[in-house]
């Protein structure tokens, strides 16, 4: 989760993603904005849950491995 808190206002706010885009030279994000003065609220906090455990289940990956080490054993000999 991403926290912001305006400035002004010190209202703090919590989302999970923002998009952010380039007004007038300057990099806001999108959703940020304080419902009480209209201003974009600053990032103060990321919480990072680290990353996820991703494993590939193809069949031909699984038995590379394998093939790439039985076809060179086979041509040092």
């Amino acid at each position: 989760m991403l926290k912001y808190q305006c400035n002004k206002c010190e209202i703090q706010k919590e989302l999970s993603k923002v998009t952010m885009k380039v007004i007038d030279e300057i990099v806001v994000n999108l959703g940020t904005e304080c419902p009480k003065c209209g201003e974009y609220m600053q990032e103060i906090e990321k919480e990072f849950g680290g990353f996820p455990m991703l494993k590939r289940t193809e069949p031909t990956l699984s038995n590379r491995k394998d093939k790439l080490w039985g076809g060179v054993k086979d041509r040092l000999k």
